[in-house]
């Protein structure tokens, strides 16, 4: 399949050091896009630079767009805000964890749309990909600073497309479920119970955004179930709050019989996407 708004586009992708990122940047290399890889970890962004012929602009996924735009000659044509940062516990933790969940799943996208939207409209062209995770659109229990922070990257996204649809900026919002990366073996037993049973691969990922692109569709679900969780979600509110309270009863009872060494809930994990 030959997605005609990738090819040739300048495209950028932050935490693509490995993940979901990473499938992104060699799927969008392989439509013949010219590709910035960016990850915190520069040894990792530069392997998969290296590997599908990229620019590799490494560091804080926040303030990259004016570097990235220099790389890529001056322009940057789809942007993928794909790093996150996976953040579990409660209301029990921490400021800073919550902080940063809210700075790098929200305020990442925020800031990178603030540097990007002044180009866009003058052109009166241009695509924000946001990778959401299907806890924007659900949740994730033992996960609230993940859940809440998610959520509030769909609202970005949607709040983006609402305003500038009829001026030529697209958008979507990409919300998997599980997806087999190191994000989702620092879940512990939630990841176990929720996201592992049905987990997908990075790639599988990748195919579902060139797919949605290419059908320019706002919301990509590489897990076409969750549609009928979300609908579920909005018309029967208390059941579906039901169902997930009796996950969470069985993600305690697991919590409970874990053994001793496992990594503590709130423990944040940095990655491509949080699956």
């Amino acid at each position: 399949m030959v997605v005609e708004a990738v090819r040739g586009a300048r495209v950028v992708v932050t935490g693509a050091g490995g993940g979901i990122g990473a499938a992104l940047a060699r799927r969008f290399a392989a439509e013949g896009a010219r590709v910035v890889v960016n990850d915190l970890d520069a040894d990792a962004a530069r392997t998969v630079a290296d590997e599908i012929g990229a620019a590799v602009v490494p560091g804080d996924a926040s303030g990259i767009v004016p570097a990235a735009r220099t790389a890529l000659g001056g322009g940057i044509d789809i942007f993928c805000a794909n790093a996150g940062v996976g953040t579990g516990g409660g209301p029990e933790a921490d400021d800073a964890a919550w902080e940063l969940a809210w700075d790098v799943n929200v305020m990442a996208h925020v800031r990178a749309a603030r540097a990007l939207l002044p180009g866009w409209l003058e052109r009166g062209e241009g695509r924000f990909v946001s990778t959401v995770s299907a806890a924007g659109l659900l949740t994730m229990i033992g996960a609230a600073p993940y859940s809440v922070t998610k959520h509030g990257a769909l609202a970005f996204a949607e709040w983006l497309s609402l305003t500038y649809r009829h001026r030529g900026i697209h958008v979507h919002a990409v919300c998997p479920q599980g997806v087999r990366t190191a994000m989702l073996r620092s879940t512990g037993a939630a990841g176990d119970l929720v996201l592992a049973p049905n987990a997908i691969e990075p790639e599988d990922v990748a195919e579902a955004v060139l797919d949605g692109i290419a059908a320019d569709r706002f919301l990509i679900l590489p897990h076409p179930e969750v549609a009928g969780y979300y609908a579920a979600r909005a018309a029967e509110p208390d059941r579906w709050l039901g169902g997930m309270n009796s996950l969470q009863r069985t993600y305690e009872e697991m919590q409970a019989a874990s053994e001793v060494g496992q990594a503590p809930a709130n423990t944040p994990a940095r990655e491509g996407e949080p699956a």
